[in-house]
């Protein structure tokens, strides 16, 4: 059957009378010299500036310098996203898991046609929980193949600029944030090499492209600090633009952000690859380029050795993610982009530490002053340092140490941020029965307190209006934990149906890991606890963590309680040390945290992420997502 439209156009074209049609036949004769074809094959795919993220929302902040680049320069943008977010948070809804990517991937399209972005495109990766580990993140998503994904887009698309988010394990910094900008270092490189992933030159018809210039978010040795302000055409700002788009954002809570006065900053992006040579303040993005002569014959320069270089001057052996980054950068040839990274290794509070060093030829750890703070105790071997930390020490300190000059293998200042955790013991008390709400407490216990000045995210008046005091107890197969959390204002805007993505309300978060100093919480039990839904129950799930979801449905043994006080609410739980994935007599030692979560709005909706302070046993940015910073429990 011939369509509709075709029978029309037989009609018009072969009937008896052979007249024309006029809206068809005129419609293209008319002015056709005037139309100008439209771009098509490599021509429509040409980039000038490209994005590479990991989650949508990622780009909120750098829309601003998009909206600016692409309404009022003109500039080409293409965005690319390893996920559709489906494993964050929803407030808008119950859209969870691939559902959520769904509808992510809407609000991003809505929010990137405001900033100008032309193409997006996903690289189809699982975003599969929170966690700070970039191994992890490569691991799960292959690293091989979302490589080769992404390089197949940069021949394709020929950009001139790549942006992209600092890959630099800093505290708080999302594993897969890390793997994006991993790729896209990596991915400059590869797309100009005909020995990298050949096939997609020898099949797919794509050609070798060298980008020419690739920056990290943040500051560095050459950076490029640009305005934000100036108006476009309509007068209005690329500031105000990036507002209005971030807030189509709606699932992640971003409704209200339209007018934040936080997106007229300054961009600031650091030149980390190039093929032009380097300057210490980049005019704008584009210094350089377009590239004269032949640009297939682009070559990356290496860029000056900048005065503090910190991975290459320390030789103390930093936590594994930081030491994955020191052979990253030299790898790359990109060691001024890591120049600002501590060297950072936790220490337990009240504990005998050893820190490992790199050994340095012809120098004696004995020989070295060390800058100890007061009150440590520390002694030289071959290539380690036994340190004893008080046990009332908190908080980072910053080590250093001189090389003497004389030494053949003198390199300057050496340094290390020492970040302590804190450490308690708990004793082993007689069998613990039933849980039962507001009986009287095992006498052997522990106790821990949550002050209100302990925060790693958000701000707390005072010890009202959020803190807590932890009382513990075992009996060598199971762990009590009561809370009793201080909040003058308590809130429970959660429905039966929406028991996740405790940080919205009120809430805590029990985090245990059976092996401490892990990097990620896949092997942990991390259970995100309301104190009351929408009907008055406690509720909890698991998070992020070695079996999430429902507690009913991942660790049936525990067993949960909870009640209002004068002063706020009290959480009672019991969970199996089998559940915390605890095997044997013991005695055992444990990665340890506890965090409370608060939230002061009274008339909050149903599912609304309220969440504005963030208290914890042991704090510290991103400390919910690694294992490394929590505290340590001794189980006697």
């Amino acid at each position: 059957m011939i369509p509709l439209i075709a029978r029309s156009l037989a009609r018009c074209c072969f009937g008896r009378a052979r007249r024309p049609a006029l809206g068809i036949v005129l419609g293209l004769a008319v002015g056709a010299a005037d139309v100008t074809p439209p771009l098509s094959g490599t021509a429509l795919l040409k980039t000038d500036v490209l994005g590479v993220f990991a989650h949508p929302d990622d780009e909120t902040g750098v829309s601003a310098l998009m909206a600016d680049l692409s309404l009022r320069q003109g500039k080409r943008v293409s965005h690319v996203y390893c996920t559709r977010g489906e494993g964050g948070g929803n407030m808008v809804g119950t859209h969870f898991g691939p559902s959520l990517g769904v509808l992510r991937e809407a609000e991003l399209r809505d929010c990137l046609a405001r900033i100008g972005v032309r193409f997006v495109y996903f690289l189809d990766r699982a975003d599969f929980a929170y966690t700070e580990s970039l191994q992890v993140t490569l691991e799960k998503w292959g690293h091989e193949e979302t490589l080769g994904r992404l390089v197949r887009l940069i021949r394709a698309l020929r950009p001139e600029v790549i942006v992209t988010m600092n890959p630099a394990p800093t505290a708080g910094q999302h594993g897969n944030h890390q793997a994006a900008g991993w790729l896209a270092t990596e991915a400059f490189d590869a797309a100009a090499d005909a020995t990298v992933f050949p096939e997609q030159i020898s099949l797919e018809g794509l050609h070798v492209w060298q980008p020419r210039k690739l920056y990290f978010s943040g500051t560095g040795p050459f950076t490029a600090t640009l305005s934000v302000t100036n108006p476009l055409p309509d007068g209005r700002i690329p500031a105000q633009i990036a507002g209005q788009a971030a807030a189509q954002h709606r699932s992640q809570g971003f409704g209200n952000f339209a007018s934040s006065p936080w997106f007229i900053r300054p961009a600031r992006w650091q030149l980390v690859k190039s093929v032009v040579p380097f300057v210490t303040d980049e005019p704008d993005l584009f210094r350089g380029l377009p590239l004269a002569g032949d640009p297939e014959t682009a070559r990356r320069m290496k860029a000056p050795t900048t005065g503090n270089q910190a991975l290459e001057n320390s030789f103390f052996q930093p936590r594994p993610a930081v030491a994955r980054y020191r052979q990253f950068v030299r790898a790359n040839g990109i060691q001024h982009a890591a120049a600002s990274l501590a060297v950072d290794v936790p220490v337990v509070a009240g504990a005998t530490n050893i820190l490992s060093v790199v050994p340095l030829p012809g120098v004696e750890l004995a020989s070295l002053s060390f800058d100890w703070p007061a009150g440590w105790k520390a002694s030289a071997g071959h290539d380690s340092l036994t340190v004893v930390v008080p046990s009332g020490a908190n908080g980072d300190f910053d080590l250093t140490c001189s090389i003497p000059a004389a030494s053949p293998s003198a390199v300057g200042l050496m340094s290390a941020r020492l970040h302590v955790v804190p450490r308690a013991v708990l004793p082993r008390t007689g069998l613990l029965g039933p849980l039962v709400r507001e009986a009287s407490w095992p006498v052997t216990t522990t106790r821990l307190a949550i002050s209100h000045t302990n925060l790693w995210e958000g701000k707390t008046r005072n010890g009202a209006d959020s803190s807590a005091v932890v009382q513990l107890a075992q009996d060598g197969t199971q762990l009590w934990v009561e809370l009793q959390v201080t909040d003058d204002t308590v809130v429970s805007n959660i429905a039966p149906d929406d028991i996740r993505g405790h940080w919205r309300s009120d809430s805590v978060e029990l985090c245990v890991d059976p092996q401490p100093g892990s990097e990620h919480t896949l092997g942990a039990y991390k259970l995100g606890i309301f104190p009351f839904d929408l009907t008055g129950r406690v509720r909890a799930a698991r998070d992020a963590d070695a079996r999430p979801g429902l507690v009913e449905d991942t660790a049936p043994g525990t067993r949960l309680t909870s009640w209002r006080t004068g002063d706020g609410y009290a959480i009672r739980a019991a969970v199996p040390f089998s559940e915390l994935g605890l095997t044997g007599a013991g005695p055992h030692e444990v990665a340890f945290n506890v965090l409370i979560y608060d939230g002061d709005k009274t008339n909050a909706v149903a599912g609304e992420n309220i969440n504005k302070s963030r208290l914890a046993w042991a704090p510290r940015n991103g400390v919910q997502g690694r294992p490394e910073d929590w505290g340590r429990l001794i189980l006697e």
